[in-house]
């Protein structure tokens, strides 16, 4: 039996606004994924710790503040520093089309816009799972 796609939520920064991604990581579970939320105002160094102490394959960064363009790079570059290159880093929010090209380029490997449906990141996800763990 293999074991379950791990996957950590986290709000990096200041956005205070978690409606977005507790519906995600909620989409998630119900797919049978095991996923850690880590709330709100949650620095990079904080979201690549929890995100090697769990173990986990994803790391799901949501946000609406503005900030994605040097937090979710950061993420990246932290986990890469701690040795997690095996965890890909995905990302939601209010994010202009124009900033996904470097975000993508930085690391991060999808970006979810507004009124992107569960479904459509749950798939993504398990896709991504089944290209890393044949």
């Amino acid at each position: 039996m293999q074991r379950k796609i791990r996957v950590l939520i986290a709000k990096p920064g200041l956005d205070g606004h978690d409606r977005g991604a507790k519906v995600v990581a909620r989409a998630l579970r119900d797919a049978g994924m095991e996923v850690i939320y880590t709330g709100i105002r949650q620095t990079p160094e904080a979201i690549a710790s929890a995100a090697v102490q769990e173990g986990v394959d994803f790391v799901g960064l949501s946000s609406l503040s503005g900030a994605h363009n040097h937090l979710f790079p950061r993420v990246v570059s932290l986990l890469r520093k701690l040795g997690a290159r095996e965890v890909q880093v995905f990302g939601g929010g209010v994010i202009p089309a124009a900033d996904v090209p470097r975000l993508k380029k930085a690391g991060v490997r999808e970006i979810f816009p507004p009124g992107t449906s569960t479904q459509d990141i749950v798939g993504w996800l398990l896709r991504a799972a089944r290209k890393a763990r044949p």
